[in-house]
């Protein structure tokens, strides 16, 4: 019986600090990110004090929309404390109010061709990926774009409010690509 009790309390104590750690890193802006847009691994959102800009790399909060919970169901996104119980986005801001933007084959911003931006039909699973289909991004929302090919940006859900912008994205012990 004293050794149950002692197990548990070992459990109770490693459970709470872990939570503690948790806790404290999420206080600090620290993200794990484990989609492959951009490197895994641990990130923070370092506070934006200023308008967002064209190669920004930032966290943002989806709007809770049918599309991103349509997302969320095919695995897209994660859960997370976003609106509708999304997780946070880590993308690069690719174009701006009044920018004009055409998709084709591949996105191309006021006239310029983005680098990595090819158009994909269909996800991994064989689902049809619709295009969003361009124009000029209003005011107040932004365009955002991962120079990963599999990555679910601006390309298919188009621009999103700049309401939901956390901050900058700056890597802190990342792996991979």
């Amino acid at each position: 019986m004293r050794v149950r009790r002692s197990a548990l309390v070992i459990v109770l104590a490693g459970a709470g600090l872990v939570a503690a750690v948790a806790g404290t890193g999420w206080c600090a802006g620290l993200r794990i990110n484990m989609t492959p847009s951009y490197p895994r691994g641990l990130w923070q959102i370092e506070p934006l004090n200023r308008a967002a800009a064209a190669g920004d790399l930032v966290f943002i909060c989806p709007p809770d929309t049918a599309e991103f919970q349509r997302a969320f169901a095919r695995g897209y996104i994660r859960r997370g404390l976003c609106a509708g119980g999304l997780s946070p986005l880590i993308k690069t801001v690719a174009a701006l109010t009044g920018h004009q933007v055409d998709v084709a084959d591949r996105v191309f911003i006021d006239g310029h061709p983005l680098s990595h931006s090819n158009l994909r039909r269909t996800d991994s699973a064989g689902r049809v990926l619709a295009p969003f289909a361009g124009g000029v991004i209003p005011a107040g929302e932004l365009y955002l774009h991962s120079d990963f090919a599999g990555s679910y940006d601006s390309r298919y859900f188009g621009p999103i409010p700049s309401s939901g912008l956390l901050g900058l994205a700056r890597p802190v012990f990342v792996f991979g690509p």
